[in-house]
Order: structure tokens, then sequence, then C-alpha cells
């Protein structure tokens, strides 16, 4: 066997081998014993989170960065953090998946050892291993678009409930109650938040944290401020939604302006030629014939 096809064997067998003596070699007995404790509600001081992860959370945790795992933490916060992919599973399903694209690369190239099913096997890995990295965005961009577009309208019930004589976490409540989308979320975990003894203004900026729209941000600053200083809410509101209402226009003009120059290249490459061998085809098949 050729050095790369030793190569991609230890890819897959190392990692593997080193799970299996993991889970081998663990004290599996004072694992239980620690969950049987939490679970009657007996609690221990130190390192009881150490005690209690998996093993394979742990071994995973030690292979991801530090840093990669700070971004996929944010990443999820912009995603809503959704119950389907806590960040422990992510963690751990990673370096799975990994070893099951390595896996099938190495099928790959036992069936057809060519540079070509080298580099695809390599491609597998990698692809593998960022698939979850590509879930978690694409659906935080997502989230992040719909409260863009919710802002305006969640600020114009929030403006009208506090006219009516609401207070302001009332209007949130009420906002958030009769809203389904992302943003009604996030105020009524910002209303938990205070409901629990978190500081107001903490618990706004963590709501803004928690997103990466500057109109939300902008909102959140502006009510901070008015909670500070004692200015009216009311006002506060107004002018917070009226600045969403023209921003939202402005993103409508843009895309619009946009959109000729996006239809003009499949325009150019799919339709001009098809409608040109239409309208010229049969001409130029007439001046073969009368030329041959």
């Amino acid at each position: 066997m050729t050095p790369i096809a030793w190569l991609l064997i230890s890819l897959v067998v190392l990692p593997s081998s080193y799970l299996i003596w993991a889970l081998v070699s663990s004290d599996r007995k004072a694992m239980l014993a620690v969950q049987g404790n939490l679970s009657q509600g007996f609690s221990q001081e130190g390192s009881v989170s150490a005690q209690r992860a998996p093993v394979l959370l742990d071994l995973s945790k030690r292979l991801t960065p530090a840093g990669y795992e700070a971004k996929l933490d944010r990443w999820l916060s912009l995603a809503g953090r959704p119950t389907s992919m806590p960040l422990d599973r992510l963690v751990i399903a990673k370096p799975l998946l990994a070893l099951t694209g390595a896996a099938f690369g190495l099928l790959l190239y036992s069936k057809a050892p060519t540079p070509q099913n080298i580099g695809l096997g390599l491609f597998l890995t990698a692809f593998f291993y960022f698939v979850p990295d590509l879930l978690i965005y694409n659906k935080g961009i997502k989230r992040q678009r719909d409260i863009e577009q919710e802002l305006p309208n969640t600020l114009d019930q929030m403006l009208i409930s506090v006219e009516a004589g609401l207070g302001f976490e009332a209007a949130m409540a009420r906002a958030g109650g009769y809203g389904g989308g992302a943003l009604a979320q996030e105020l009524m975990r910002t209303l938990q938040d205070i409901q629990v003894g978190r500081p107001r203004q903490e618990s706004y900026e963590a709501m803004a944290a928690r997103s990466s729209v500057q109109d939300l941000r902008s909102f959140v600053r502006a009510v901070v401020q008015a909670d500070k200083y004692g200015i009216g809410i009311a006002r506060v509101l107004r002018t917070q939604a009226k600045q969403a209402r023209v921003k939202r226009r402005q993103r409508a003009e843009e895309k619009a302006m946009k959109l000729p120059v996006k239809v003009l290249f499949p325009l150019l490459l799919c339709i001009f030629p098809v409608l040109f061998i239409v309208l010229l085809g049969p001409a130029a098949i007439k001046i073969i014939e009368a030329f041959s």
C-alpha cells in the first residue's frame, strides 16, 4: 500500500481507537454514582459539571479550540438557540461527522486508489465537519432578517399600547404575546430576565447582544437612555418606529434597484441564446442549404 493509503487509514483508525479507549477506561461507576446523587437532589462542590459531562462531550471539547466554540455559541445565539441543536450536541456531532466523511473517503480509495478519490475523501471530511456550522449560520441569518422585518410593526404596536396607558414592560408583554415571530420571542425572553431579578438595563443590553440587527440595537440604546434620563418612552417609541419604517422602505427600494442587475446575467446567458436559436435557427439552416 502507498503512504497516502496508510495516512488515510490512520486518520480514521487513530481517532476511533482513542474514542474507544476513552469510553473503556473511564470510571463508569463513579459517573453513575454522581448522576444518582444529582437525581436525588444532592450537590457536590468542585468540578461537578466536569464529572457530569459525558465522555464524548469532554473529548470533543478538548479537540475543539476555545475560540471556535465561542463562535459556535454566538451563531447559536443568533439562531435563537434551537432546542434540537444545543451547543454540547453540536460539539459532539462535528467530530463524528468528520469521521464519517473520512470513512467514506477511505471506502472510495479502497475501491479505486486514485488522486481524485483522495481529494474527494478530504473534501467529504471537511464538508461533513462544517455542515452543522452552515446550517446554524444560515438559520441565524434568516432569523435576524425576520427580526429586521418585524421591528417596525412591533414598535407601532408598543407605541399604541403605551399611548393607551400601559407601561413599557406591559407593552412589551402585549407585543410579544400577540406576536409569533423571532422578535416576539426575544421580547418575552427579556421580560423573563427582568422577572427573575436581572436589572432592566442589563436585560435590554442582553437582548441587543443576542441580535445583529442595527435597528434593534439602536432601539435598545434609546430605551436605556430614556430610562436613565427620564425621557418619555412614548416619544422614543414614536421616533424609533418612524426611523424603522423609513429604513425598511429604503431597504425595499435598494433591493428593487438591484433587481435589474441580478436579472441581467441569467437573461444574457440563458434566455437570449435560446431566443436567438429559435429566431435565427431556421434562417441559418436555409442559408447553409443554399450555399451547400
